[in-house]
């Protein structure tokens, strides 16, 4: 230590400056720095997963939606009584038969296509003696050697099947029709391959791929999305088992989501290493921060020791803020510090704001980009022709005195007009009140009236503001998993609404089958298989904060009791 300190002691000043300066400020900056870049290269690489998830559920919802609505028009045409009577009676010669196949069977069904340009053939298989009839009408022999034609008949519903050979998806089911030969009546509808998986395709994300797996664990849909200098990361299914196996070893990022309804596994993979790409321009900056420590070094003997070291003190300060989590300070300059120690000022502010700058495109431009998509996605509804088609309806079921289904067009007006909120996020707890209601009279009439529900709502928190479709998923988890389950005595819904501390709070209450405390918490995590409750507690406290969130409270054989409240905020109208 002592022949240390006399080595010391023999140098000139200019190299002891250059000595302590390399030991005191450009050591810890180097440290502080190689910290740093760990730490936000572990923050981009948990934002990088987190878009990608958000950009699979989305994939998942939207694709999820779309079949629903092919379901929607599937019920609406195996239900339909001009169509099963036309199915079911017996025609005295071929031009009568023709009469109500023309008049009839191919209005309906080529008005749907007409309308849903994305389904390409709508067929109704039946052996009531009936002649072939364009695509619309054939004999029940022309699938009965289809592999899929005995799961039809064992699948009580709706059954979607995919032929990855030809590229093709359609669904099936038997129609509510007596032939008078004992054997089923099929309905099949076939859509577009390539709109119904479109939204694997349709995105600004690259550089992934994507398998869609059945419940029997085959691949119905794959595809990849990588430039053709990464081609080399694209998998088989083989390689993509070997490479999920592997688990936390593995190259690549594995994520899924299950499908609500169809039992389907939708699967995403991206090469670890293509995520990091993000990391670059930090490591240029971390890089550039360096060689300007070293010159700063190098020049560090023409100063003066107090100045040197006061400044120095300053910027290691903020850079310990920075180190803390702090990007947002401020790190600026005089006019006349000139020298290496100002460069330095003004290179770490520069990369400070290039970072704060890199945060926001890579995590609030993908945000804004799925958003974007969202509403390009929902834009595609025409509500005009909606309201007008349910208009028409309404008229319809009026004018033939049936006053259930003239209830139910209403409803489901009320429904679609609050849902849809002109593509506004938010509306009047009085609309989201609408929508509500409009959902439990539609599923009342659905149930048979075979529940009861009850809102009780202070009319003083009518006028504040609410995020859109936050009621509505808690009522039908309600539905599904409450009152459907009950097999004794009345179901019952109550939805209550009151102020409490400066705060809108809502209660979703029934007196269904309760549930496990375990399986309440699973609900509102990553672990649940459904999506409305989960996604209502996400967008609350994305919205409002993290201190906002949905609670749910449950008793095997009682009843389950969710609850959730967010900023009382006046509406403009309010």
């Amino acid at each position: 230590m002592k022949k240390i300190l006399s080595w010391i002691n023999g140098l000139k000043l200019r190299y002891k400056l250059i000595l302590f300066y390399s030991c005191f400020c450009f050591l810890p900056v180097l440290v502080l720095f190689t910290f740093s870049f760990y730490q936000m290269r572990d923050i981009i690489g948990d934002k990088e997963q987190i878009n990608l998830q958000s950009y699979l559920y989305q994939s998942v919802a939207t694709m999820d939606s779309n079949m629903e609505v092919y379901d929607n028009l599937s019920d609406y045409i195996a239900f339909n009584q001009n169509l099963v009577k036309a199915l079911e009676q017996e025609y005295e010669s071929p031009y009568e038969q023709y009469v109500q196949l023309t008049e009839v069977v191919d209005p309906m069904l080529q008005s749907l296509k007409y309308f849903h340009t994305d389904i390409t053939r709508e067929t109704i298989y039946t052996d009531n003696g009936m002649v072939k009839h364009d695509t619309t009408i054939a004999p029940l022999s022309e699938i009965a050697g289809e592999c899929w034609y005995q799961s039809v008949l064992l699948t009580q519903g709706i059954g979607w099947y995919v032929d990855t050979e030809n590229e093709m998806v359609f669904s099936a089911r038997t129609m509510p029709v007596d032939t008078g030969t004992g054997n089923p009546c099929i309905l099949y509808i076939e859509v577009n391959y390539d709109k119904l998986f479109g939204p694997y395709e349709q995105t600004l994300t690259s550089e992934y791929g994507v398998f869609i797996t059945d419940k029997a664990g085959q691949v119905i849909y794959s595809t990849s999305r990588f430039s053709e200098e990464n081609s080399n990361y694209a998998l088989d299914y083989g390689q993509f088992v070997e490479e999920k196996v592997r688990a936390a070893s593995s190259e690549y990022t594995i994520i899924s989501e299950q499908s609500s309804k169809r039992g389907w596994t939708v699967w995403l993979y991206q090469p670890k290493s293509i995520a990091g790409k993000a990391m670059r321009p930090i490591q240029k900056m971390v890089i550039l921060t360096v060689l300007l420590c070293i010159g700063g070094t190098l020049l560090a003997y023409s100063a003066i020791s107090s100045l040197i070291s006061k400044r120095i003190e300053g910027l290691t300060a903020r850079m310990l803020e920075v180190e803390e989590g702090n990007l947002e300070v401020e790190v600026i300059s005089g006019d006349n510090d000139k020298d290496e120690i100002g460069l330095l000022y003004r290179g770490f502010g520069k990369m400070l704001r290039q970072i704060r700058t890199l945060i926001n495109e890579v995590y609030v431009s993908k945000i804004t980009q799925k958003e974007s998509e969202m509403k390009a996605l929902q834009a595609q509804i025409n509500p005009h022709f909606l309201y007008n088609t349910l208009s028409l309806i309404n008229w319809k079921a009026l004018t033939a005195g049936e006053e259930d289904i003239s209830k139910m067009t209403l409803a489901m007006s009320t429904f679609y007009r609050t849902a849809l909120n002109k593509g506004k996020n938010t509306l009047r707890v009085e609309d989201e009140l609408k929508n509500t209601q409009a959902y439990l009279e539609i599923q009342g009439m659905m149930h048979d009236h075979d529940f009861d529900y009850e809102v009780n709502v202070d009319p003083e928190i009518r006028d504040y503001e609410s995020l859109n479709l936050i009621l509505q998923p808690l009522v039908e988890n309600a539905i599904m998993h409450g009152i459907e389950q009950k097999t004794d005595g009345r179901g019952r819904i109550v939805i209550n609404g009151w102020m409490e501390n400066d705060c809108v709070w809502f209660s979703v209450e029934d007196n269904g089958i309760g549930m496990e405390e375990e399986v309440a918490q699973r609900i509102l995590t990553m672990e649940s298989k459904g999506y409305g409750v989960r996604n209502v507690n996400e967008r609350i406290q994305l919205f409002y904060g993290e201190e906002y969130a949905v609670t749910v409270e449950s008793r095997v054989g009682v009843g389950t009791k969710m609850m959730l409240h967010f900023p009382a905020r006046r509406t403009r109208e309010g």
